[in-house]
């Protein structure tokens, strides 16, 4: 029998085709599904196992009942063992996140947070409960040691499909647990996934991917601001960059930096929001250019290689979805540095993360404080 290890299972093709990659390599696969602790009684799913499954699960989302009965078929179709574990708390600490950061007039990225919290925090402790060696994920990144250097050095690195690549939200893993994550999908591309979770008789291969926050399926975070914080009105002006009123907004938690669709204000040609206020609750729109930024301030450095200059060259990614641009980046003090890019980067977010690679390699990242 081979090492045992904990995979996270979603109820989603990736992860379930991580299983089936793992139990095919001869590891002791135990999957774990995680609940937020909402109430949902009607949707309980048995567990096999060691631990009792939790009756509470989160109606949507990547979290909802559904995907808990797909993970849980997954399971039984490989004979794996399954729990399904209540996570609320941990959940809240997400959410509460979230709001915070909305209300202050930031971009939070939830998903980076669940990943250091739960997914590679609370999934490595339930690990060592059980005895396994490792805990894996679906996710499209790799992991691997560097076989040219003296000493062991292990690297998060980009995924080989360029289009699902998601080594961007894995910037916050303790580096120390490396050698214990195993990203079996790594390797693959999205359409060889689906065919072999078709290859191996499972429902999910051609299930959606899920691209919503868990507990905002419905994408309305100023909807779930109001019932989750109850504050108060966050409505304001709209203005321009010279402080010239041009309308009302309804609420600043609505808008995000370099949106520019859904403002409900028509103009001539296209505007952007390039600031948000909280303390004056305005929204400040400008001409694209007015975004233009190549000087980043970033803080919460969490670094997984060795970068001993306090200054070097990489590439930094400032959004999920954007390109990594070439940059220099200095370093300051307690986790922080200034990215300075070689050309402007547009809808730079303060509370996005900026993400520092060499060629494939993810040398670190932060959270994005300001920017010039």
């Amino acid at each position: 029998m081979g090492d045992r290890v904990v995979l996270a299972m979603s109820g989603g093709v990736d992860s379930s085709a991580a299983a089936v990659l793992l139990h095919e390599q001869g590891y002791q696969v135990i999957g774990l599904f995680m609940r937020s602790g909402e109430s949902d009684s009607a949707c309980a799913i048995p567990s096999t196992g060691l631990l009792p499954v939790s009756s509470a699960s989160h109606r949507q989302g990547c979290c909802s009942s559904a995907d808990a009965a797909d993970a849980r078929r997954v399971a039984d179709r490989l004979g794996i063992p399954f729990h399904s574990l209540n996570f609320q708390e941990e959940f809240r600490k997400i959410k509460d996140y979230f709001a915070d950061e909305y209300l202050a007039g930031r971009t939070p990225n939830p998903c980076v947070q669940c990943n250091n919290w739960l997914k590679f925090g609370k999934l490595w402790e339930f690990a060592q409960q059980v005895g396994a060696s490792y805990i894996a994920t679906g996710h499209y990144a790799r992991i691997h040691k560097t076989e040219s250097t003296p000493t062991d050095d292990w690297g998060l690195y980009r995924g080989d499909d360029d289009n699902k690549d998601q080594s961007y939200v894995l910037f916050g893993i303790r580096r120390e647990l490396l050698p214990n994550i195993l990203l079996p999908i790594g390797t693959f591309e999205k359409p060889a996934i689906r065919e072999m979770a078709r290859q191996s008789g499972l429902r999910v291969a051609d299930k959606k991917d899920s691209y919503e926050i868990c507990f905002v399926p419905d994408q309305d975070y100023a909807g779930f601001l109001r019932r989750y914080r109850q504050h108060e009105s966050t409505a304001g002006d709209f203005v321009d960059t010279e402080g010239r009123v041009l309308g009302r907004h309804e609420g600043y938690e609505h808008f995000t930096i370099g949106q520019r669709k859904g403002l409900g204000i028509a103009f001539g040609e296209p505007r952007f929001v390039v600031r948000i206020e909280p303390e004056t609750r305005r929204v400040v729109l400008g001409l694209r250019d007015d975004l233009a930024r190549s000087a980043i301030h970033v803080s919460g450095i969490n670094w997984l290689a060795d970068v001993a200059d306090n200054e070097f060259d990489c590439e930094v990614k400032v959004r999920y979805r954007q390109q990594s641009e070439p940059c220099r980046v200095v370093k300051g003090p307690d986790s922080t540095a200034t990215v300075y890019t070689q050309s402007s980067v547009f809808g730079v977010a303060p509370g996005q993360a900026a993400v520092f690679y060499q060629v494939n390699r993810v040398l670190g990242g932060g959270w994005i404080q300001s920017a010039e």
